[in-house]
């Protein structure tokens, strides 16, 4: 295996007249088609961490590399343009636009990138809805879907650019058990399949289907943690 992230010593804090530590010298490597859960307590950091991995926000000390490639340097718009062909993100919630059909969401980030053309685009976006069992639901709006549905989508669009790692912040928080083991399953295939995962959860049957959980507390990594 290769490594797909590494992360350096990471350190975030939130300034003010009492200083917020809410990650605190934390490093680690995510080796590619790995399937990786990050939990701790309510407050511990999880999500912080997940978006410093993601490029979505910055550490006041330490480094990034995605793909060997160190990512301190980069600017908003490069670190934007890393995010669009590299990184998928699913979400609590599904964050599908409203106003556009299934398909349509999937085929915003095929477009923005500009890899595919229109054609072998939208025949991508279909492939994905398919490899997803939701095919059937390609032209519906995401209000006519169940909640499984719509993170199924999401996750969809987050393999759109076919990214080199999915990071998913509680991606069946908002489901019922039913969706919650669909999504977890699709995760796992995904990562048999060669897919790099991290995801921050808080359900331990989730977390079961990983290959290892990294366990944070106070911002820290604490090895050997269970919940």
């Amino acid at each position: 295996m290769s490594a797909v992230l590494h992360a350096e010593q990471l350190t975030r804090r939130l300034a003010g007249t009492v200083p917020v530590t809410l990650i605190d010298d934390v490093s680690l490597e995510v080796q590619r088609g790995e399937f990786i859960c990050i939990m701790g307590p309510s407050g511990s950091g999880k999500s912080s961490l997940l978006y410093l991995l993601g490029l979505l926000d910055r550490p006041d000390s330490g480094k990034v590399w995605l793909a060997d490639e160190d990512t301190s340097a980069c600017d908003d718009n490069q670190l934007a343009a890393m995010r669009l062909a590299k990184l998928g993100f699913v979400f609590q919630f599904h964050f599908l636009l409203a106003e556009f059909t299934v398909a349509q969401n999937v085929l915003l980030p095929i477009q923005r990138l500009g890899r595919l053309d229109a054609t072998t685009g939208a025949a991508h976006a279909m492939e994905l809805l398919a490899r997803l069992g939701i095919a059937d639901q390609a032209h519906k709006f995401p209000s006519q879907l169940s909640g499984g549905q719509r993170q199924r989508a999401a996750l969809a669009r987050a393999l759109a650019n076919d990214p080199l790692l999915i990071l998913a912040d509680e991606p069946t928080g908002n489901l019922d058990s039913a969706a919650t083991l669909n999504v977890r399953q699709l995760l796992r295939n995904l990562a048999d399949a060669g897919q790099t995962v991290v995801a921050v959860t808080h359900d331990h049957e989730f977390a079961k289907a990983a290959d290892r959980v990294l366990g944070l507390v106070d911002g820290r990594h604490v090895v050997g943690w269970r919940p």
